[in-house]
């Protein structure tokens, strides 16, 4: 075979494609550049099995979600609750939390992707996945049941009407309570809506 008029260059394969919605690890540094590669990846190796038998098959639920858990984990970097027993213990006797025992605030302090909080949740999402979270509450911080128990929480608080509206106001209500860190969710799902288009 001659090679004369090609110059002897060869053709660079072509990389395959990603589906539009797909979470992966080069995509979930680009929404937080920050995390914890770790993180990064048990995130991504799990999320788009999970989300797809959840119903956040959509952009704006994947991108909604995604915004609201870079802000939830400090882009990434923890699937634990910032603080030591002194700031837990105001978790202490909380019996909206299902903290009825001595050390309940400190042992079920906020872990994961939302920040599961308190005896009666972990035994509640636990159920739920078929884990005993709260003979062993450090489960929740391992990224694929973290991504479980959001995506479980996410479901029971019907929050993917709030994404359909595309309302950022109204997730972090539901994810949070209040309006806490609202403009950081919104700047990071403007970014989400950048990278998954």
């Amino acid at each position: 075979m001659s090679m004369r008029g090609t110059g002897g260059a060869s053709t660079p394969p072509v990389a395959p494609s990603q589906p539009p919605l797909a979470v992966t690890a080069e995509r979930l540094l680009h929404l937080s550049p920050s995390g914890k590669p770790a993180i990064i990846s048990g995130l991504a190796g799990h999320f788009d099995r999970l989300a797809r038998e959840q119903g956040i098959t959509t952009r704006l639920r994947v991108c909604h979600f995604l915004a609201q858990a870079a802000h939830e984990t400090d882009g990434f970097r923890t699937l634990r609750e910032y603080g030591g027993s002194a700031y837990f213990s105001r978790y202490e006797g909380r019996r909206d939390l299902g903290n009825s025992q001595a050390g309940d605030g400190i042992r079920y302090h906020g872990r994961g992707i939302f920040q599961l909080t308190g005896r009666g949740n972990y035994r509640r999402f636990g159920a739920i996945l078929g884990v005993d979270l709260e003979a062993e509450p450090e489960l929740a911080e391992a990224p694929d049941i973290s991504l479980a128990v959001a995506f479980a929480y996410w479901r029971e608080r019907r929050i993917n009407t709030a994404a359909d509206a595309d309302d950022v106001a109204g997730v972090t209500k539901l994810i949070n309570g209040g309006r806490n860190g609202l403009a950081e969710r919104a700047r990071l799902l403007e970014v989400a809506k950048r990278v998954w288009v």
